[in-house]
């Protein structure tokens, strides 16, 4: 349905849709997802974002954290495994 909205235009037969909106609709969501995550990591020092007015903003590790987000992952994978 998400799709159909942002879309209005758009039609397209069973197997379309499935082939390749759902697709797009995974990517889309996933998209959102990762740039919330990104900005998350960003946030909290983690990450540095580089902007250029040429090309799209890329990550990289802050080496300056480095230790906290090895803490972070080790952190993280702890709680996972509780988890389960």
């Amino acid at each position: 349905m998400s799709y159909f909205l942002r879309n209005p235009q758009a039609a397209d037969s069973l197997e379309g849709v499935t082939r390749w909106r759902l697709l797009e609709e995974r990517v889309h969501r996933q998209l959102e997802d990762t740039d919330l995550a990104l900005g998350w990591l960003v946030s909290h020092g983690f990450l540095v974002k580089i902007s250029s007015q040429w090309t799209e903003a890329v990550y990289r590790l802050n080496e300056g954290n480095r230790g906290d987000a090895e803490e972070f992952i080790i952190e993280n994978e702890k709680g996972k495994r509780k988890s389960r």
